[in-house]
């Protein structure tokens, strides 16, 4: 790391610290304290999404003070700030999920803003709940500043009458407790200890998933992502990435370096080979557009078609993140793929190396059984798979890590609810039947809007008994702890007038994750006639941010996304 940046003529923070013109502005930086060199110097935002709303952002503060010392000592001024997160775990289960996917938008655009507005020349990225990750790396790659991302990490594992627990064994509580399957008494028991430390959910839930994916897509340095929360050895990764991103800067390697088509590729591989959430369909697409590249949900489904599953993490399997670091990490999972022809090795990543130049060291560890080797997986198909048919034209997802193929497919009678909580309370007082599919609609992201996530009915469904003997299908979203036959991101949405907004009860739908086929027994010419019947629903906001994102907010099959992306950019921020 011994590359300096002396010259800031090509960086964009000399349009705040250069010329004489620019003493006003560098009067600000001496009331806070900055020397003469300092102010020189290229400047570099550590962005974080601290808050004090839930566990996983808790620790982004103390790691950002470690991130800062990392940039000054190569030669950076660090300038922190923060941006939100909608922590997922608070929100679930009522009208603040709406608020979670827009967040991510909220994010990358309060972190382009930031930047923008003060012209800095690089980024270091912390964020530590689900939408934050996908968010963070969507700036790093629409501003397309050397960058680096940094997971805040996951939490410990709690221990209830001496098992290891997580937040998803209190999801599934309440359906065992309603249906006096668990007593006041024990509830209140594992509510206290299943999440003991700071970090972010500690299964392949969505924040591990996109963690693996940061990782695996080449914007995070190798092992970062998998150290939990509380253990010291963050803070050295945190300080590695503040001077690694000035080592960025000095060789003028930027994001879209990095996010390519094939590095988008190996993220989707590993997020199946890891049995990881349905949202990484939703994130990917989303990270891919502020690059200009077409990368949609059809893409990430052929992927996770042809790639073994072969971590055994929960929510499907038996271990949490803090297992699989411990194994080896994230590199011995990449490196088993690597070896056996599933990712591809060239891609640069924030090393300055290439992914097999990485993984060239890694050995593999035979004293393990959280990773299996990609040539004798726990299933020869991924985690993930997509799906396809007149009841989703755009295409559905669904996951499928941990369960039996005997069990992939299904086929019942339609029970239809327009909205989460008429199934939630259906599902609570049992009022459903066994063979059933539980249909949720007008949830999608224009319709809810914001595409909330489904995990208070699922984990019900399973706390109950049933999570095998139904299926729910929606166009909103499902959680990266939700599991069983729960089929989410169904398009056209129906809102937009998409056949799951046609159904009825009874109808009869037919699922099947081996064939990747999602259909409706129904012939073309009644779909039609209830189409021509069809009329658009009012959402419950007329203004606000909810109203704004409603307006804009594209297809869950390109990510749900609000812009129209770097295809259609004019001028690049780095380069302003």
């Amino acid at each position: 790391m011994d590359a300096r940046v002396s010259d800031k003529r090509r960086l964009p923070s000399r349009h705040v610290t250069e010329g004489p013109e620019r003493a006003p502005h560098r009067s600000y930086y001496y009331a806070m304290g900055l020397t003469r060199e300092q102010i020189h110097q290229p400047f570099v935002g550590v962005a974080t999404c601290w808050n004090e709303a839930a566990p996983c952002n808790i620790a982004l503060m103390r790691q950002a003070q470690a991130v800062k010392k990392g940039v000054a000592a190569a030669g950076g001024t660090p300038r922190e700030f923060c941006t939100i997160t909608v922590t997922d775990g608070i929100a679930m289960g009522h009208q603040g999920m709406k608020s979670s996917l827009p967040s991510r938008e909220v994010i990358a655009d309060s972190v382009e803003l930031t930047m923008r507005g003060h012209a800095y020349d690089a980024l270091v990225g912390l964020a530590g709940c689900d939408k934050s990750l996908p968010g963070m790396m969507m700036a790093m790659v629409r501003l397309n500043v050397p960058s680096i991302f940094i997971y805040g990490g996951s939490i410990l594992p709690g221990t209830f009458k001496g098992k290891p627990v997580t937040v998803q064994d209190v999801f599934e509580a309440v359906g065992k407790h309603s249906v006096g399957a668990m007593s006041d008494a024990d509830l209140e028991e594992l509510e206290q200890v299943a999440c003991p430390s700071a970090g972010a959910c500690g299964a392949q839930f969505t924040a591990n998933t996109m963690a693996t994916v940061s990782e695996a897509i080449g914007l995070a340095l190798p092992y970062s992502a998998g150290a939990p929360a509380p253990y010291d050895l963050r803070d050295r990764f945190c300080a590695t990435a503040g001077e690694m991103v000035m080592e960025l800067l000095a060789r003028n390697i930027r994001p879209r370096d990095i996010v390519t088509r094939k590095a988008l590729e190996n993220a989707a591989t590993v997020v199946a080979a890891s049995g990881g959430s349905t949202n990484a369909a939703l994130h990917l697409p989303a990270i891919a557009h502020e690059a200009g590249i077409k990368f949609d949900l059809f893409d990430v489904a052929e992927i996770f078609r042809r790639t073994p599953y072969i971590a055994d993490l929960k929510p499907g399997g038996r271990y949490v993140a803090k297992d699989l670091f411990e194994a080896g990490g994230i590199p011995l999972l990449m490196k088993t793929l690597l070896d056996h022809g599933f990712l591809h090795g060239d891609c640069l990543t924030v090393t300055g190396r290439t992914i097999a130049e990485n993984l060239a060291s890694v050995a593999w560890n035979p004293d393990q059984d959280v990773v299996r080797p990609a040539d004798n997986p726990i299933t020869k198909t991924g985690g993930v798979v997509g799906l396809k048919g007149n009841l989703a034209p755009e295409g559905a997802i669904v996951k499928v890590a941990g369960m039996p193929a005997d069990k992939q497919t299904f086929r019942g009678p339609a029970r239809c609810f327009d909205g989460e909580e008429a199934c939630f309370e259906a599902v609570k007082n049992r009022r459903y039947k066994e063979g059933e599919v539980l249909v949720i609609r007008y949830e999608g992201p224009r319709g809810g809007p914001g595409m909330r996530e489904m995990l208070a009915t699922t984990a019900a469904l399973y706390g109950q008994g049933m999570g095998d003997k139904v299926a729910l299908i929606t166009d909103g979203r499902f959680s990266g702890a939700t599991r069983g036959f729960c089929i989410g991101h169904v398009g056209p949405e129906a809102a937009v007038g998409g056949p799951i907004g046609l159904l009825r009860d009874g109808d009869i739908i037919a699922i099947d994750a081996v064939k990747g086929t999602l259909d409706v027994e129904l012939s073309d010419e009644e779909l039609n006639a209830r189409r021509a019947q069809w009329q658009p629903r009012e959402t419950d906001f007329g203004s606000g941010y909810l109203w704004k994102y409603a307006q804009t907010v594209g297809s869950a099959k390109d990510g749900a996304v609000t812009h129209p992306g770097g295809a259609h950019e004019k001028q690049c921020y780095a380069d302003i």
